[in-house]
């Protein structure tokens, strides 16, 4: 690659990326502020942890409000529940332990209104039907992001206890039969409830910024190649390769668990721990060469969802939580969440088949 190249090469990346990816990711967390803002304000989150706390508490170990954190990250992407967290009286439905999950849950869910989209796009380039495998692939990243957020929950409570409030002082929102509202009428209450969260989404896309560059730019470095005429230019996204070819020296210990077609898909999961965006142009040529079936489509769905980029994002999510000695117990936890995603959409999926 030589060390001009890759010098340029990491410029380059970090400089795309952040015009790429981080002003599209504080966008989303300014856009998810505004909602959370108005969906605290409105009742809509205290409606949502009465009526949802008996289904997430035993799945996730986590109140009912969790619930829209998970639906705010499967509909953009994973530091969208940022900005749900940086709102106090958000905060106040939590333990303290069950803060630092909130990057597990949200992340196990991030992209996957995206991801799900796009597989089911490809029916254009194969004219096959991949609705069965995008919604297997779902249930896998259900049960992995389900695995990923309890074995979060396992390292944190050993730290701060079942008990610590998540707010400090012990404001815990105990009394769930009032709320906190602003004064005014209902215009003022909306503007003002949608501009405030704004601004934390805002002050999350700040937040993000070092590790996205700094992590991602790495990983992205180990799984990219060369240009396109198969020589080092130092443009952006090129990198070594390294990834790519551990993961066809895995594929003796792979295929049994994920089945893939070709062991050239094992490269969609490996550059999804940075980028799931990226990984996604991985199964579109894999698909239009007929290397990856409605098979493989069930485990890509699932483990793109699931991990959605999160070497890239964990570290910065964390540190705007507040919790960065956590960060390895996080990362720990989502990985072993992400290869149960894989291996559960690759057995439903072989059943499903038997049973059609």
């Amino acid at each position: 690659m030589g060390f001009v190249n890759a010098l340029s090469t990491v410029m380059q990346t970090a400089f795309r990326l952040l015009t790429d990816t981080v002003f599209f990711l504080t966008a989303i967390a300014v856009l998810a502020g505004a909602l959370s803002g108005l969906l605290q304000e409105f009742g809509v989150i205290t409606l949502l942890d009465r009526l949802l706390t008996p289904l997430m508490k035993p799945l996730f170990g986590m109140p009912g409000a969790a619930s829209i954190g998970a639906l705010t990250t499967y509909m953009s992407d994973n530091p969208a529940i940022l900005a749900l967290a940086a709102d106090q009286n958000y905060r106040g439905y939590f333990k303290k332990y069950q803060l630092p999950a909130l990057t597990n849950l949200g992340t196990g869910f991030g992209m996957g209104a995206i991801v799900t989209t796009f597989m089911l796009g490809l029916s254009a380039l194969t004219e096959q039907n991949y609705l069965p495998a995008a919604l297997v692939g779902n249930a896998g990243a259900l049960v992995g992001s389900i695995l990923s957020t309890r074995l979060m929950l396992r390292f944190t409570r050993r730290v701060y206890g079942a008990q610590e409030p998540a707010l400090p002082g012990g404001g815990e929102m105990v009394d769930r039969s009032y709320r906190i509202v602003r004064s005014g009428n209902t215009a003022a209450r909306f503007l003002g409830a949608m501009l405030d969260g704004g601004k934390a989404g805002v002050q999350m896309g700040i937040d993000i910024i070092p590790g996205v560059l700094v992590i991602c730019t790495f990983v992205m470095m180990l799984t990219g190649g060369p240009g396109e005429a198969g020589l080092y230019t130092g443009a952006a996204y090129e990198g070594i390769g390294l990834l790519p070819q551990v993961g066809e020296a895995l594929q003796f210990l792979l295929k049994p668990l994920f089945g893939l077609q070709s062991a050239e898909g094992i490269a969609v999961p490996i550059t999804a721990l940075g980028s799931s965006g990226a990984s996604l142009s991985i199964v579109t040529r894999l698909a239009r060469e007929g290397l990856a079936g409605p098979h493989d489509i069930a485990v890509f769905t699932a483990m793109c969802m699931c991990l959605s980029g999160y070497l890239s994002t964990h570290v910065a999510m964390m540190n705007a939580l507040g919790f960065s000695p956590l960060t390895g117990k996080a990362i720990l936890s989502h990985t072993l969440g992400g290869l149960a995603a894989g291996v559960c959409a690759h057995w439903l999926y072989t059943l499903l088949e038997l049973i059609l």
